[in-house]
């Protein structure tokens, strides 16, 4: 019997989204309009299920879009197929949005949808798209996306697809941005205490990178008082002609600091193209992205939470650990994936941030939603009552002097469960006396295996091998205090990786 591989639809789950290549040059498409359509299908024909056990009718279905040039003519068919669920389903195109307005649009008065669909694939290239589903219980889970894909098949495999659409009844239009914008602006109001402009006298500069976020500028700031004349790539643009809309990159982060320096500012706010995420630079050029807008959120959430637990995911520093216990917290680091950080939030008492370093965070006190606008109304409520002072937010707070990522990739004949065998043998390199003097495994390894590395008794520096969520590849993650020390530990993990065959 020869086995069968992942399906079409099985391929475009990217854990718990959906993702694909929506334009052919020069790869074929694999997120096409009619996948799209039989996706949204399934989506509003679970939600019937689940509507139809609570004793309810119908389902409303929100869906919104960032600025990608598939963006219209994904949603349009998103819309479509569910329509085509039913007549007791009903879609509304809530037009340009973010990734987290369309959660809240799931809970806000007024609108209550049973559910939203939101077309982005964030950062990546624009010939990408793909698709976020949410419910009132928030995002949904890699298993419920895997049924949707199942079921996506099935009706594309019983030609349903267009049987039932009846016409323009079931499909609206619907206007929510500038609602979750006062839903913002009402909690800077609300914290900083200044009347109704509490940001004047602020300078912001606001780097949307030409995705969602250009409303922020204009519907958030701007009315509370502040200044955004400096903010830059607000338009929507599907191409990203000025750099990748990502606060990780560098070539962005160096883009909003020059901004601020160019224009005075006092504060610099960029998003990821669907705002789920967000970096901010102060008035000097220091970047709050990564490890050091971990420190300072957990500075913002421990104030008011003592005690409290901050997960993260599995590659922060360790000094990000001493700064949160310094400030009375607990560090739990967990594993890569937003949606692992933030589920094991939630089972935590007193987690008040959720956080990875890619700047996806969530917080308690919003929903567990992870939110790049929330977190920047965070930064600038805090950066207002500091008049500008963010940097000693996180005073005692040191960046590594080294670190390093590198991805090795697996050969082709590399049997399955590869990478978990590795990480095994790792494990037992280090804790087997074959590894360095100093190499000591870390306290708690929720994600493959991570070891301090002591020199003089004192802790130097880490190490960590892991397997890729999504790829046939290993990362390895190194960060030294010490000069040098990334190349030391990094000849150390070469040498053990070189006996194997099938990395390469």
């Amino acid at each position: 019997m020869v086995a069968m591989g992942p399906s079409k639809y099985s391929k475009l789950q990217n854990g718990s989204d959906v993702r694909g290549v929506a334009l052919g040059k020069p790869e074929a498409v694999t997120l096409t309009a009619n996948r799209v359509r039989n996706i949204a299908h399934a989506f509003a024909k679970i939600l019937k299920q689940r509507a139809g056990k609570e004793g309810t009718d119908g389902v409303r279905i929100g869906v919104g879009r960032d600025s990608r040039v598939t963006g219209r003519e994904l949603s349009d068919e998103a819309m479509r197929g569910i329509a085509d669920a039913g007549l007791d389903c009903a879609a509304f195109d809530l037009g340009l949005a973010t990734t987290p307005a369309m959660y809240m649009s799931t809970i806000t008065e007024g609108f209550e949808y049973s559910g939203s669909i939101m077309l982005t694939a964030s950062h990546l290239p624009y010939d990408r798209n793909g698709m976020k589903f949410f419910t009132p219980d928030g995002g949904l889970a890699k298993s419920e996306i895997t049924e949707i894909l199942d079921a996506a098949e099935k009706v594309e495999a019983e030609e349903a697809g267009g049987d039932l659409f009846t016409g323009p009844d079931q499909l609206s239009s619907a206007s929510f941005m500038p609602t979750y914008a006062s839903i913002l602006r009402s909690h800077i109001i609300a914290e900083v205490g200044a009347g109704d402009a509490p940001l004047a006298g602020l300078k912001i500069v606001v780097d949307a990178g030409n995705g969602a976020g250009g409303f922020f500028a204009k519907d958030v700031l701007e009315p509370l008082g502040a200044d955004v004349s400096g903010s830059q790539f607000l338009e929507p643009d599907g191409m990203f002609p000025n750099h990748v809309p990502n606060p990780e990159d560098a070539d962005a982060m160096r883009s909003i600091q020059r901004a601020v320096s160019e224009s005075n500012a006092d504060l610099g706010v960029i998003f990821d193209t669907d705002v789920d995420r967000s970096a901010v630079v102060d008035s000097k050029g220091m970047a709050f992205n990564k490890n050091r807008l971990i420190a300072a959120m957990s500075a913002i959430t421990l104030r008011d939470s003592p005690g409290g637990t901050v997960v993260t995911d599995s590659v922060t520093s360790d000094a990000l650990t001493d700064f949160i216990e310094s400030r009375g917290g607990r560090h739990l680091r967990f594993k890569r994936g937003y949606k692992n950080v933030i589920e094991k939030g939630k089972e935590i008492d007193n987690c008040p941030l959720m956080i990875e370093t890619s700047g996806h965070g969530a917080m308690s006190e919003n929903h567990y939603l992870d939110d790049g606008a929330y977190m920047a109304v965070k930064m600038i409520i805090e950066a207002a009552r500091r008049k500008g002072d963010l940097a000693g937010l996180v005073d005692g707070f040191e960046e590594p002097v080294e670190a390093l990522e590198k991805r090795v990739r697996f050969g082709d004949g590399a049997p399955e469960g590869y990478g978990t065998l590795v990480v095994e043998d790792f494990r037992s390199f280090c804790e087997g006396g074959d590894a360095p003097e100093g190499w000591v495994s870390a306290d708690s390894n929720h994600e493959g295996w991570r070891v301090s590395v002591l020199s003089g008794g004192v802790r130097e520096g880490w190490v960590l091998i892991r397997q890729s969520l999504h790829d046939p590849l290993l990362v390895v993650n190194a960060e030294s205090n010490a000069e040098g020390g990334v190349e030391r530990y990094m000849k150390v993990v070469e040498a053990f990786l070189d006996k194997y065959e099938h990395l390469s």
